[in-house]
């Protein structure tokens, strides 16, 4: 008995977005764990996944990571735009440590917060609130930068009056010669930010999907929520909003480099990304699932090596 054989007539029925192929997802996740680096047809050449032994390696290796591109635009006189996610966050403080180790001033990058939770409105919690992204990121980022921070007015956060402007702001930084780095995380629905995978069934076709460059007050599907409440508020499902202000693919697909990374390991054999990282590197682009569409950009993909898997149940 599999799962497709239980899930007509189940409370679960209607539940996923309707273009996921169950099937399809679930031959991804077959697969040896040691064939998980093997270069696809759909991934980009210079398209990397580098995998870490543990939470605090893939910190320190995606912290230099970001640093290294900030350097590198900074030693070619270019200007660099950054879309900056709060999750993962352990990589915040080594970014900062190698840039203040190598003494890199950051009055060239642009900073462009993906997300914010929010109301249907786009109303966003206060930016002193420590559950806001904007907190967040001043908290882990900007702040200890000190005086090799981003200055203030090239941070930009995802509120309903600010978010609207990113694609204006970031065309005219790439006409200016920057260039669109990505820092990303994979959702447990395999969204980039909050572009969720249910999205998708609102367009005609995968252009006019792409076209997307933000969303104010999106609806966010349930196991997001509980992503979330487990991620960040310690369980409190009470207090994680159902809507979310977000930048879609018209903006993160523009990236000339992309920067992932995959931590979602919760210790005693459990976890919770590991179908969503085989899927976003197995599965092949496709609007119902966002994530898949990651690979076909030049970057690393960093993730744990135990969610490689083997995906199946274990008696723990």
């Amino acid at each position: 008995m599999n799962f497709m054989q239980t899930l007509k007539g189940s409370l679960l029925e209607g539940f996923y977005p309707e273009g996921w192929d169950m099937e399809r997802i679930d031959q991804c996740c077959s697969h040896d764990p040691a064939s998980i680096e093997e270069p696809q047809d759909f991934w980009h050449a210079e398209f990397q996944p580098v995998s870490c032994d543990e939470v605090q390696e893939l910190d320190v290796k995606m912290g230099h990571e970001i640093a290294s591109e900030i350097r590198k635009s900074r030693d070619a006189g270019r200007k660099l735009a950054i879309i900056l996610p709060a999750g993962p966050m352990g990589m915040y403080k080594w970014a900062v440590y190698f840039l203040k180790e190598w003494q890199v001033d950051c009055s060239h990058v642009h900073g462009f917060n993906m997300d914010e939770w929010s109301d249907g409105e786009g109303r966003t919690l206060p930016s002193d609130n420590p559950g806001s992204f904007q907190y967040a990121m001043e908290q882990a980022f900007y702040g200890p930068l000190g005086a090799l921070t981003v200055p203030a007015s090239q941070r930009n956060f995802a509120t309903a009056d600010q978010l609207p402007s990113y694609a204006s702001k970031i065309a005219k930084l790439k006409e200016e010669g920057a260039e669109l780095l990505t820092v990303f995380g994979i959702g447990r629905m395999l969204h980039i930010a909050f572009w969720e995978p249910h999205f998708a069934g609102e367009f005609d076709s995968e252009a006019q999907w792409r076209e997307q460059t933000h969303r104010i007050g999106a609806k966010l599907h349930p196991l997001t929520i509980e992503q979330n409440a487990i991620t960040s508020f310690k369980s409190r499902t009470t207090h994680v909003p159902c809507r979310a202000n977000t930048v879609g693919p018209g903006l993160f697909l523009q990236s000339d480099r992309i920067i992932g990374g995959c931590d979602g390991a919760l210790g005693r054999g459990m976890q919770w990304q590991g179908l969503s990282l085989w899927t976003t590197l197995r599965y092949g682009p496709d609007t119902w699932l966002p994530s898949t569409f990651m690979p076909t950009l030049p970057g690393k993909l960093f993730y744990l090596k135990e969610l490689a898997g083997p995906l199946h149940a274990e008696i723990n």
